[in-house]
């Protein structure tokens, strides 16, 4: 049973997460793409410490955009401030973003641990856009339903069945900058 200083300070702490992801998300509107063409899409992620830390990685890989799908407000601290930096785009459903992204020329590539293709095995189109699923969940669309949707794993000798989704994130983004390697000083 927790005491009434320490809900009240959980309270606080959460208030104050939420002051700083409205400061930072305003701030947002003036982000830049990032260097490489690639973009991330984050569907239905839990708001906690993993979308913040995407931002930090996909600012350190010079993503050109990162798209969240239903994802809650999350405490933008961890990211060090690079949820000002990369810019988002917010959708309310997958189709949108499909849509969106598809128009402006995009292939779209799931990871999923189940699926046959390597990330390493594959040459990437320089505009690829990478979707990461809920942790526990996985992606809110049936493959089927999508079938210009690519899938891509990443190679797992050991015996876990999955990472951490900030860390797959950040393995698709090396392979993708292995690529396409920026340009000196990007």
């Amino acid at each position: 049973m927790t005491n009434r200083a320490t809900r009240q300070s959980h309270r606080q702490r959460l208030h104050n997460a939420m002051q700083r992801y409205a400061k930072e998300r305003q701030r947002n509107v003036l982000a830049t793409p990032g260097p490489q063409a690639f973009i991330l899409v984050l569907d239905h992620l839990k708001a906690g410490f993993n979308v913040a830390k995407i931002f930090r990685s996909a600012q350190a890989f010079g993503a050109s955009e990162v798209h969240l799908i239903n994802v809650e407000p999350f405490d933008p601290a961890p990211a060090k401030g690079a949820f000002r930096k990369v810019p988002a785009r917010f959708h309310d459903s997958f189709q949108a973003c499909f849509e969106e992204l598809s128009d402006r020329g995009y292939h779209l590539f799931a990871m999923d641990g189940q699926c046959g293709q390597p990330t390493q095995g594959v040459s990437l189109p320089e505009k690829s856009a990478f979707i990461l699923g809920n942790e526990g969940l996985g992606l809110c669309f049936t493959a089927s339903d999508y079938p210009d949707v690519g899938c891509l794993a990443i190679p797992l000798p050991g015996d876990i069945e999955s990472l951490n989704v900030s860390v797959a994130a950040s393995i698709i983004m090396y392979e993708y900058n292995r690529q396409f390697p920026p340009a000196r000083g990007e």
